[in-house]
């Protein structure tokens, strides 16, 4: 089955983010991760030279595989914690532009190795930046965090780029450190004007849409057992999130790349990047509304069980403030709660019951929808 060319025209043309990365070497650490590889594809209809960094592919199936991007950018495998090779490797690319994604991304498994979590997502972190100081490459840099990063007191208005830092467990606080190694080096090494770096950190949290079958996420935990025809566990179906697309911190990650690379003032800076502040629904307002798309037409079925809440902590209710990403690079999310869903339900039923499907084309439609909605949005970034 294919899509309408426009998937890839409209892309194609270098209206969306003005050619910033056309023909551009681009170095994504974490490539092969959920975000990784969206990203990766969204790069390579932008025309740019792709390349990637990972400790592997962490998961099975993955979308790294299913998207067949193996053949498609240039890819290797490394450690970031390998300072010497990262160094290597990123003097030998001198690339562009660099999105820096390699961590540890689960809470409960930073509870159980918080030792590794720390070195992953602290000294990593480090480690790429390092790496930059010794290339002394022209090069523009975003560095990717997370919401986590705050000191959460589960306040009802949306943190800020200038609220204090924090972390009430493991995976939150290498956030958090990662932020202060961020601003560290910036000050120390990459704040001059005359300095061939230039960086921003970026904060997202929450995401969601289709090819993540990370462990203990509340998505990939559906989708295993839908998939077998039996309701997911969840331990805490109120706890709200301001759940968004994958997407939508894809686009504000290019469109903070796109920004410093035309204003380096930017430099230094730090960017929430999220969906409106009235956007927090509950876990099991979600699974209700991926249901309605992937059971469509058997409405008895009962998706969720309600287990024994896991004592180990992890926020009820976290949301960001993203006036700064509005004003200093005309960003803001694109597409609605319900549009969120579908899209996600959308892209695990082609994967599983479409097996003729190019996993590939239909990630690349999904993209192209997305830019189109924001374009009729009259969206900044997706109309420049």
């Amino acid at each position: 089955m294919g899509f309408p060319e426009s998937s890839l025209e409209s892309l194609v043309d270098k209206s969306m983010f003005n050619s910033t990365f056309e023909n551009k070497k681009v170095l994504i650490t974490g490539n092969t991760g959920f975000k990784g590889a969206w990203l990766s594809i969204w790069l390579e209809q932008l025309g740019a030279e792709v390349y990637g960094i990972s400790n592997g592919v962490l998961t099975n199936p993955s979308l790294f595989e299913a998207a067949k991007l193996s053949t498609k950018i240039n890819y290797r495998e490394l450690d970031i914690r390998d300072l010497p090779s990262l160094s290597s490797v990123v003097t030998e690319i001198n690339p562009d532009f660099v999105f820096h994604l390699a961590a540890q991304a689960l809470v409960f498994e930073a509870y159980d190795d918080p030792i590794s979590t720390l070195a992953t997502n602290v000294m990593g972190t480090a480690n790429v930046l390092e790496s930059l100081r010794s290339a002394q490459h022209e090069c523009i840099a975003v560095i990717i965090t997370s919401d986590k990063c705050y000191e959460n007191a589960e306040w009802v208005w949306g943190y800020r780029e200038n609220d204090r830092l924090g972390g009430k467990d493991p995976y939150s606080a290498s956030k958090a450190c990662a932020e202060l190694v961020i601003h560290s080096y910036y000050k120390s090494y990459f704040s001059d004007s005359d300095c061939p770096i230039k960086l921003v950190s970026a904060r997202a949290g929450n995401v969601i849409g289709g090819g993540d079958w990370s462990i203990n996420r509340i998505i990939p935990d559906c989708i295993k057992a839908w998939t077998h025809n039996k309701p997911v566990d969840i331990r805490r179906p109120n706890a709200t999130r301001p759940w968004q697309h994958v997407l939508e911190p894809l686009s504000g990650y290019l469109r903070a790349a796109q920004v410093l690379s035309q204003k380096p003032e930017l430099n230094g800076k730090s960017f929430n990047l999220g969906p409106p502040a009235d956007q927090n629904y509950s876990v099991l307002q979600l699974l209700q509304e991926i249901g309605c798309h992937w059971f469509e037409g058997n409405e008895t079925f009962n998706p969720v069980n309600i287990s024994a809440e896991d004592i180990r902590s992890e926020a009820g209710l976290l949301k960001l403030s993203c006036d700064s990403a509005l004003a200093c690079l005309d960003w803001k999310s694109a597409i609605n709660f319900k549009q969120t869903a579908r899209f996600t339900a959308e892209w695990y039923k082609k994967y599983y019951n479409s097996q003729k499907v190019s996993m590939t084309d239909f990630s690349r439609h999904q993209i192209d929808e997305y830019c189109e909605i924001a374009k009729k949005r009259l969206i900044d970034w997706a109309v420049a």
